[in-house]
């Protein structure tokens, strides 16, 4: 059973920066496309990025394009997102998992909150 397990996530003023990683246990990580989500309060969870195994295809939630950036470094099981000129619409508990048909079984996630 594959463990994610997210860090990074905390309070941040508008405008600020945060970098979000995730580390996955378990050999298959490398061949899978992985994705941040995230859950802002009282709404549903969300996908806003993603990456493939490679790293060569990326994709974004409109809102978040050109402000987030998602990686990964295989060798080491991780996917990061670099979070800059953050807004406070951007409040959640922020979760990776995989890009397409997510595992079950979700981390415990890493709350992001941006003060006006």
């Amino acid at each position: 059973q594959v463990q994610l397990v997210e860090s990074g996530g905390g309070l941040v003023e508008a405008g600020g920066s945060l970098r979000l990683s995730c580390v996955a246990s378990g050999s298959i990580f490398r061949f899978n496309s992985m994705g941040w989500y995230r859950q802002p309060p009282g709404k549903e969870r969300e996908l806003v990025a993603g990456i493939n195994s490679s790293g060569a295809l990326i994709d974004y939630k409109d809102s978040v394009k050109g402000r987030f950036t998602i990686s990964r470094d295989n060798a080491k099981n991780t996917v990061y997102l670099q979070m800059n000129s953050l807004k406070p619409e951007d409040t959640a508990v922020y979760y990776c998992n995989r890009r397409h048909s997510p595992f079950a079984s979700w981390g415990q996630g890493t709350r992001v909150t941006v003060s006006a």
